[in-house]
């Protein structure tokens, strides 16, 4: 097999410029709109970079001259845009700052002589003096470069310091490398959160009132108004009792156009007038519009008589009688109780607060706390409209709705597992995304200075923002000690740091919690970052896997597959799983290895998964098959981790229920039709996966718990393509197993699997 190096096609790159143009010219509002022209524009760069030549799309360098610790915009599926991000225009505060530096400070542009300003005494003491103090934010990995030059300089390590200057100094002119200062020193203790303040206030901002209840609301307090006008402009004209409509659908009552008031002519011309500066200022709706509406027919009839019914036909009246008669039978005559009481009910039902206006007020309490930081307590989102907040609208009292508290709770700052039992934290992805701020301290831990451990921590939260590049080659991504500012805080750590106990006891939390709360789930690449990080500061070797992506698979694996797969055929010898997958028994032949691209890859495990897929690997299906061969092999961690971290006690405890839950999810994600083909496959590989997941937490129950939840199972799916999965794992139970088919040489089961070339026996499209 060749070695060749390998890039990506520009032609997804294409693809996703062509509906970024096209949702952008199909926007329904501006905001949508300028969305879509900023991802639009990301794409135009991505698409001209790779035709140009400066973008190298697959490798860990992928922009022209740049070096890998550069953070960079990265579009969906890891495409570079070729920007950086730490490339900003100067802030206000900077701007004012470069306006009065002496003249003698050098630079070819602003940014440049404020990142060699901050390398001088002065602007060295004011980064020490922020640090010190805490009143700095990096929200760019590439913010905390210059206070780390400070800080080593001031603890006596001037080579370090100038090496890293050095390594700066080319992009001094482009890179902001300084923080942004704040007036209130950060706060940093065991408690996570999804999004800080500013973020979840933000987001309540953008509550809309829907455009449905606008119009409604419209109607209510400018049409309705309007029309009752109208209604009882004709009703003075009427000779008798206001029409109404009999049992038979008949008209009943006196006729319009008989009694002519002397301030009629006025009142119609006055009613004319506002109705034409209503349909100035709010839109109409579709009982202004029709027609065939009675508000139009009265409308048309106001406006072709002048006075009298010398100018209207006998037709015309009739019309006029029948318009009348439908809305008194409805809403009552005009200034009636009957018509009041409706009015009433409607108003009610659509003039209470809406979300918009009740967001805008938990968005101001939420500007009381810091805007980077958290909230201390729910009780902020869920505390009743106080007198205070009173407005014309919204009285007080007023409850919060759910929808509303849940945004703001996004703030919320608490042990993850609490989150998580909160529905904050509703997934693996958004465990990964708080992991960090946890990892950090740890991390940190290892610095005996506060101050330095302060930096430390929040280039590592920041770092871990990063959008991930898209790799082939068996390239890794950017490790953040690779960061040049990281590296060089290396003299700085404490010279036996004494945080191994505290990381292997976050690394048992969390991944019990993984495993608890989303059982269903195979842990998500940026969560296993996070773990693998965790890992290291436990002093544990773990071989951690990540999903590949079947489109960008390079046909090979690395010897850490094969490694995770021998811990999983060890701890699981004998179990369900074993049977049901049939793993190998034995790992001890010496490891057969290939250097590929630069890389030890493990030649036995590839060609095993091969064996297993019955194919070779090359279409994207081929590639799915050999690749969830490798996770069924090695449980994509699972096994490596209740193996080093000691869980199979606790896990056999709640094994059973997870188990349920597991399948229970399967069966609702099964039932939903899927309405076009990729959305079946992604339906059938993530209930496959959630499948394996499943037969992992089985493996650890009773026998008996087994049966009778393989029975109950069958049961639920009986009739469905579902059955035969539910068939084959009760065949395994009785002692059966699988062809290399993946069928029984008895009955109708089958392995569930989720990848297939042609067609998959268990996809269901509707």
């Amino acid at each position: 097999m060749s070695d060749q190096i390998r890039t990506a096609s520009p032609g997804y790159a294409t693809g996703q410029l062509a509906r970024a143009l096209a949702a952008a010219v199909s926007a329904g509002t501006e905001a949508d709109r300028e969305r879509a022209l900023r991802k639009s524009r990301r794409w135009e760069d991505v698409v001209s970079g790779m035709a140009g030549g400066t973008l190298a799309v697959g490798s860990r360098t992928p922009v022209a001259d740049t070096p890998a610790w550069v953070t960079l915009e990265v579009a969906h599926g890891g495409f570079a845009t070729g920007r950086y991000l730490a490339e900003v225009p100067l802030s206000e505060d900077e701007t004012a700052r470069v306006a009065s530096l002496p003249d003698e400070v050098p630079g070819s542009n602003d940014r440049e002589r404020l990142n060699l300003w901050y390398l001088g005494d002065a602007g060295q003491a004011e980064l020490l003096d922020a640090v010190r103090a805490g009143r700095f934010r990096v929200e760019l990995p590439e913010d905390g470069a210059l206070p780390v030059v400070a800080l080593l300089l001031d603890k006596g390590f001037p080579e370090q310091a100038l090496d890293l200057v050095a390594e700066l100094r080319p992009l001094m002119h482009r890179l902001r490398l300084t923080p942004r200062f704040e007036p209130v020193a950060r706060q940093s203790d065991a408690a996570v959160r999804v999004a800080s303040v500013q973020d979840a206030a933000a987001s309540l901002r953008a509550v809309r009132v829907p455009a449905q209840i606008a119009q409604m609301r419209a109607t209510l307090t400018a049409w309705d108004p309007l029309y009752d006008r109208l209604v009882a402009l004709w009703c003075r004209t009427v000779d008798g009792e206001p029409p109404r409509l009999g049992e038979n659908g008949s008209v009943h009552g006196g006729w319009p156009c008989r009694t002519w008031p002397a301030d009629w002519a006025e009142a119609r011309a006055q009613w004319l007038a506002d109705f034409a500066e209503m349909c100035r200022t709010v839109e109409p709706s579709g009982r202004q519009t029709n027609p065939k509406s009675n508000f139009a027919v009265l409308r048309r009839a106001l406006e072709s008589c002048s006075h009298g019914s010398d100018a209207l036909t006998a037709r015309e009246v009739g019309r006029i009688r029948r318009a009348i008669a439908n809305t008194v039978s409805r809403r009552g005559a005009p200034e009636t109780a009957q018509r009041g009481a409706w009015h009433a009910a409607r108003t009610a039902a659509v003039t209470a607060p809406t979300n918009a206006a009740l967001a805008d007020v938990l968005a101001s309490r939420l500007d009381r706390f810091p805007s980077d930081g958290g909230l201390p307590s729910l009780d902020v989102a869920t505390a009743a409209v106080s007198d205070t907040e009173t407005t014309a609208e919204i009285p007080c009292g007023t409850t919060m709705p759910d929808v509303l508290v849940h945004k703001a709770a996004r703030a919320l700052e608490a042990p993850a597992d609490e989150l998580v039992r909160l529905g904050v934290i509703t997934s693996g992805e958004t465990l990964a995304v708080v992991l960090p701020q946890l990892t950090s301290r740890l991390l940190s831990a290892t610095f005996d200075d506060p101050v330095v451990a302060g930096l430390h921590e929040q280039t590592y939260t920041a770092f871990r923002r990063r959008r991930g590049l898209l790799l082939l080659n068996l390239e890794h991504q950017v490790q953040f000690t690779e960061l040049p500012w990281v590296e060089a805080l290396a003299p700085c750590r404490s010279p036996q740091p004494d945080n191994a106990t505290a990381a292997h006891r976050a690394l048992r939390q969390i991944t019990m919690l993984a495993l608890t709360a989303f059982p269903q789930a195979v842990l998500p690449n940026p969560l296993v970052t996070e773990i693998r990080t965790l890992a290291k500061q436990a002093e544990l070797e773990l071989p951690l896997v990540e999903e590949v992506a079947a489109d960008i698979f390079m046909g090979t694996f690395t010897t850490k597959w094969r490694a995770a797969a021998a811990v999983a055929s060890r701890l699981l010898e004998g179990t369900l799983y074993a049977d049901y997958y049939d793993l190998p028994a034995n790992w001890s032949k010496p490891e057969r290895t290939l250097l590929r691209w630069g890389k030890k890859t493990a030649a036995d495990f590839t060609e095993l998964c091969r064996r297993r897929a019955g194919t070779s690997g090359g279409s994207v299906a081929a590639n799915g098959m050999l690749l969830e061969q490798s996770q069924i092999l090695t449980t994509h961690n699972l096994a490596v981790l209740v193996d080093a971290l000691d869980l199979t006690d606790e896990l056999r405890e709640r094994a059973p229920e997870l188990a349920r839950r597991t399948l229970g999810w399967i069966v609702r994600r099964h039932a939903q039709r899927a309405d076009h083909l990729h959305a079946a496959l992604i339906q059938v590989k993530n209930t496959a996966y959630a499948w394996r997941q499943a037969l992992f937490l089985l493996s650890f129950c009773e026998p008996a718990v087994q049966t009778s939840q393989a029975e109950r199972w069958r049961d639920e799916v009986r009739g469905t393509r579902l059955e035969p999965a539910a068939t084959g794992l009760l065949q395994v139970l009785d002692g059966h197993r699988f062809t290399p088919a993946g069928t029984m040489r008895r009955g109708e089961g089958r392995r569930f699997l989720g990848w297939a070339e042609g067609t998959n026996s268990f996809l269901d499209i509707g």
